[in-house]
């Protein structure tokens, strides 16, 4: 079976009422680029409605106002649209724990649930960019010379520029270490390594890989 590659892999973004779901907190963005062998084939952005007003520090922090939600359609019905979207496909998001958790806790109230894996590329950014200053969205694509495309905390920009990061990170471990062809599974392991290992690992899958 072939192992499904890294650079073909669905990069989702929300912005939501606050940080728990499991507080009451709900999602009022969702944004996501679908990559096929490295490039952008499909998006999705949807704003939805919470079912109650958000707090002007949400307001402020992403520029999603109680006005644009107002008339949006709820949670619901835009996450069992986006269910067909991430359907059999693998998942990468910055932070991944935080949008997990709301992608889990909405697909639930709709009865669905995410059946692929899901990596997070702020882990995989302290292994391949170690001597980056911090690890937040901005500061890598600073560090790693990659253009911003969007407003931050916006979702959809926040996905796309995560997908060029994303990218990126797999174009560097393919020149550095001469590996052909970057798996989902490689970089989910790279992942949860210890970073000082960084290197060994990746020098193991050059010498396996076919070059």
């Amino acid at each position: 079976m072939q192992k499904a590659l890294a650079d073909s892999v669905v990069v989702l973004d929300f912005e939501t009422t606050g940080l728990s779901p499991q507080y009451g907190d709900r999602a009022i963005e969702i944004g996501a680029v679908w990559l096929e062998e490295g490039r952008i084939v499909e998006r999705f952005q949807k704003l939805m409605n919470p079912g109650f007003r958000i707090s002007r520090f949400i307001e402020g922090y992403t520029g999603i106002t109680n006005e644009m939600l107002s008339g949006q359609p709820r949670c619901e019905e835009v996450m069992a649209e986006f269910s067909e979207f991430i359907d059999g496909r693998n998942i990468v998001a910055h932070n991944a724990s935080f949008d997990k958790r709301f992608l889990d806790s909405e697909l639930k109230r709709v009865n669905r649930a995410y059946k692929g894996d899901c990596c997070c590329s702020l882990l995989v950014s302290r292994r391949v960019f170690q001597n980056s200053p911090n690890h937040k969205l901005q500061t890598l694509l600073s560090h790693a010379g990659v253009p911003k495309t969007g407003d931050f905390h916006r979702a959809l920009a926040d996905a796309e520029m995560t997908a060029y990061l994303w990218l990126s990170m797999i174009e560097r471990i393919r020149r550095q270490y001469r590996i052909s062809e970057v798996s989902f599974d490689q970089m989910s392991e790279l992942s949860k390594i210890d970073k000082l290992y960084t290197h060994r690992y990746l020098t193991s899958l050059a010498d396996t890989s076919e070059i």
